[in-house]
């Protein structure tokens, strides 16, 4: 059974020190072969007034946002239309890639070029998953089903697909899209 101990500066909150348990864990069982439950991890706080570096006092940084957070935010956006909303979410230089196009920057390109493939379309979420690559950006994958109407109005359902997302702090810097649509509109 692994145990880890994590020491941290005083200041995070419960919600932040839940998730870097839960990142640990998870961090832990992508080598060893153990069930979340026989991970344990204590997350020690050291007051601010009892740690030095240089000489000194320091505090904690400020927890970064939750990536799965941020593309959640971005996901209802862009389905609420609420594109003044979406478009904040992005940084500057932010591309999205799409099944048979090239990397698109605006959102407007992105609605252009939806326009003749389907009316309408949402996503239903099996799941999302989190990690962080070896640069600054977490990566987030969400999958699901999407569902919608095509150009004539009848109906689709149950159509796979996959997002992968990068975020840096708490803007998306790239898109990058899988699906079965054009497979299931060559069906109908």
């Amino acid at each position: 059974m692994p145990i880890v101990q994590l020491h941290v500066l005083e200041g995070y909150t419960p919600k932040d020190k839940l998730r870097l348990g839960e990142a640990i864990t998870d961090a832990v069982r992508l080598v060893v072969p153990a069930a979340p439950d026989l991970v344990t991890v204590t997350i020690n706080d050291i007051p601010a007034q009892n740690y030095y570096r240089g000489r000194t006092s320091r505090h904690p940084a400020p927890a970064k946002p939750d990536p799965v957070e941020t593309v959640r935010t971005f996901l209802s956006a862009m389905e609420a239309r609420d594109l003044e909303k979406a478009q904040g979410i992005l940084s500057k230089g932010f591309t999205m890639t799409f099944p048979g196009t090239r990397p698109m920057t605006t959102l407007t390109q992105l609605i252009d070029w939806a326009k003749p493939r389907y009316r309408r379309v949402s996503k239903t979420y099996d799941g999302f998953d989190a990690m962080q690559s070896a640069g600054d950006a977490a990566i987030v994958y969400c999958r699901g089903t999407l569902s919608g109407e095509w150009p004539d109005g009848t109906t689709f359902t149950g159509i796979r697909f996959i997002d992968r997302f990068e975020v840096v702090g708490d803007k998306l810097t790239q898109q990058d899209v899988w699906n079965d649509i054009a497979e299931t509109k060559a069906k109908t």
